[in-house]
């Protein structure tokens, strides 16, 4: 079997669903970093902890949705360019059992 073309838009789409999943472990790291990093701030200089809190928050939500929307552009751009390419050189072949 071989796979000479792809749904550019199925391929975005699964493609923006695991980076956007991908985001959210990031988003998730990078609170829990800036909450334990508030917490020292707090207790060792006159910094605002809440500052350092809030942007591990705002992680959680901004690295999903910008991942996201950068996989679903990488997917499109990555098929409609498989798809050219399979065009001149055939696919990719794959043995199914």
């Amino acid at each position: 079997m071989i796979v000479r073309r792809l749904g550019v838009w199925s391929v975005a789409k699964m493609y923006g669903t695991i980076a956007a999943a991908m985001g959210l472990l990031l988003g998730l790291l990078v609170a829990c970093a800036s909450l334990l990093g508030a917490g020292l701030a707090s207790q060792t200089t006159e910094l605002p902890g809440g500052m350092a809190a809030a942007f591990g928050v705002g992680a959680v939500v901004i690295l999903p949705l910008l991942y996201g929307v950068f996989g679903v552009i990488g997917g499109a751009i990555g098929a409609g360019l498989y798809n050219v390419f399979a065009g001149l050189v055939g696919g990719v072949e794959l043995d199914i059992s």
